[in-house]
């Protein structure tokens, strides 16, 4: 007998140089299939029967998923399951390649937008007076224009021994912005970067500053002489 790892190893820990067995009938499970992006279609579809979708969008009914698949072929398409929740399962009848195509295309619109839906600003614990005042005017027509303003404020060299400096620099920022925006977290320190994020105000919250501004606004009553002499 061939002595390998296996023969040389306890009987109690063979189990980990041994594979899963997969139940009765169980087709194993494709790495692929773990990725929330994976779409059934065809044969790999596992419900019995699906309620079915034709290629222009017309209701089909219920039927055996072998039935849906041959029908579907035989337009020189493919089954898709597009809604493997539901009970029974919602399949649509269509090109798997232009599906994949056109979903890829709305993912990568979608990342843009969230992007750009976010601007940042850096800051140095060294900046001076005149670069702060530009990037408080820059982060100001940000949140006015409804971005999500990140904040950062990286160190370098001995100054993150000083790191107290960073945050106070930060918190500064943050408190000459309150009119224009909030808070969402705390400043935290990663690795060399102090960071934090602002939303802009919602649409209630301007308004109400807007009303605060007027009262501070408003001058004072200035009283007549004879007003005076009644008191």
């Amino acid at each position: 007998m061939t002595n390998t790892p296996f023969n040389n190893c306890p009987p109690e820990k063979r189990g980990s140089f041994t594979s899963r067995p997969h139940g009765i009938g169980e087709r194993p499970r494709s790495r692929r299939e773990g990725d929330r992006n994976f779409v059934r279609k065809n044969d790999r579809i596992r419900a019995k029967e699906v309620r079915v979708i034709g290629s222009n969008g017309e209701q089909l009914g219920i039927m055996t998923t072998g039935s849906a698949v041959a029908l579907a072929k035989s337009k020189g398409l493919d089954l898709v399951e597009i809604s493997p929740n539901a009970q029974p399962p919602v399949c649509k009848i269509l090109d798997f390649g232009k599906f994949r195509y056109d979903e890829c295309k709305k993912n990568k619109q979608g990342s843009k937008s969230q992007l750009s839906k976010i601007k940042e600003v850096k800051l140095r614990v060294a900046i001076d007076q005149n670069d702060y005042s530009i990037k408080i005017r820059h982060s100001i027509e940000f949140l006015e224009k409804g971005f999500k303003l990140k904040i950062s404020l990286m160190f370098r060299g001995r100054e993150l021994t000083h790191s107290e400096m960073g945050f106070d620099l930060v918190k500064r920022f943050v408190n000459d912005l309150c009119d224009y925006g909030t808070l969402d977290a705390e400043p935290k320190l990663f690795g060399k970067i102090i960071s934090t994020t602002m939303s802009p105000l919602s649409a209630q919250r301007k308004l109400a500053q807007v009303q605060v501004h007027k009262k501070v606004a408003q001058p004072a009553k200035i009283l007549d002489v004879s007003e005076l002499l009644k008191l």
